[in-house]
């Protein structure tokens, strides 16, 4: 485990990586229609994503899944704009809204644990002993993702509690400037995965 914190550094450095923002976008439009009163409904909406995302992250640096990288580079702004159009049409959550959040959260961070598995496996090379780097990284993702959480809660608290923005044209607002975001990313890597194909 010496290479425990090499690995745990370079988890919460890959997912706060300004140049790779679309993980930032996806968690931010996640947990953006929350506060922080509701931590609780946060914690399981995180958790489920972490679950969808290790699975896959796992399963692709031990070589059991394989999906063309470019196809995953298209998928993940897709699942952006997706959160981010479910945010903007949902009215107030009721209890089969919430659940929808949560089937959702698991399985866009299937898509997004094979964009994470890229990364690891340049890392990694040909070594074969990765359990343990495998389970550095993915605490570090978790840190760095916790990060995010943070910085969205505490500003969607300013935007709705200090500067009085009602609660539904803050989601509408967050929401519609990351789906204009993920939106042009999207076109850029369909024509990306078009010219890999």
């Amino acid at each position: 485990m010496q290479d425990f914190p090499m690995y745990f550094e370079l988890g919460w450095q890959h997912i706060l990586d300004w140049q790779g923002y679309d993980h930032i976008l996806f968690v931010t439009a996640l947990c953006g229609i929350y506060t922080l009163k509701e931590w609780r409904s946060v914690l399981i909406l995180v958790t489920a994503f972490t679950l969808g995302h290790s699975l896959t992250l796992a399963l692709s640096v031990y070589d059991k899944v394989r999906i063309p990288s470019a196809l995953i580079e298209f998928l993940i702004p897709v699942t952006i704009v997706l959160t981010c159009l479910y945010n903007i049409v949902r009215k107030k959550p009721a209890r089969s809204g919430i659940n929808v959040k949560y089937l959702l959260a698991a399985l866009f961070g299937l898509i997004h644990g094979l964009g994470f598995s890229n990364y690891l496996k340049s890392l990694l090379g040909r070594s074969t002993n990765i359990v343990a780097e495998l389970f550095a990284f993915n605490i570090g993702l978790e840190f760095g993702q916790i990060l995010i959480v943070a910085v969205v809660l505490t500003l969607s608290w300013l935007a709705v509690r200090i500067f009085r923005a009602p609660a539904r044209e803050w989601t509408v607002f967050l929401s519609s400037a990351i789906f204009g975001i993920a939106t042009v990313m999207s076109i850029e890597r369909l024509t990306l995965f078009i010219h890999h194909t």
